[in-house]
């Protein structure tokens, strides 16, 4: 795997954390909003190839993935009820259906979010550090 190729797959790395960090603020600041409903971004793999030569190239190069945010689910679960029947929103029977979300799930999700983002961080300052280096071997 080449220098840009690891390069490629931190970016993706840090892109594909950023909406998921970005999904988990709109949940928690949504966590009291009727009729909002919790959302995950999908993750998926995708293969670090940019060119037809790439392709053909290193044997090891194919296991090389990236990420890719595919799309952001909702949460399929009911919502929580809350007995007020004097909210506007209140059903008849005086529950208002509010989010699923659950704070400290959410705290925990960014948590794990804003690690990931800073490994793909550290991987693309040792690639680059692995660079500098390999050019002053060449002086």
């Amino acid at each position: 795997m080449d220098l840009l190729s690891s390069l490629r797959i931190s970016a993706s790395g840090l892109s594909a954390q950023s909406t998921r960090m970005n999904t988990i603020s709109s949940n928690i600041a949504n966590a009291e909003s009727v009729g909002y409903k919790r959302k995950d971004p999908v993750f998926e793999p995708v293969a670090d190839r940019e060119h037809f030569g790439e392709i053909l190239k290193n044997k090891m190069d194919e296991n090389a993935q990236g990420v890719l945010v595919s799309e952001i689910a909702e949460d399929t679960r009911e919502p929580r009820l809350i007995y007020n029947p004097s909210h506007r929103h209140a059903r008849a029977d005086g529950y208002v259906e509010m989010p699923n979300i659950n704070i400290v799930e959410e705290t925990a999700n960014m948590v794990s979010a804003s690690r990931a983002y800073e490994a793909n961080i550290t991987a693309a300052n040792a690639a680059k550090s692995m660079a500098m280096k390999a050019l002053d071997i060449g002086k």
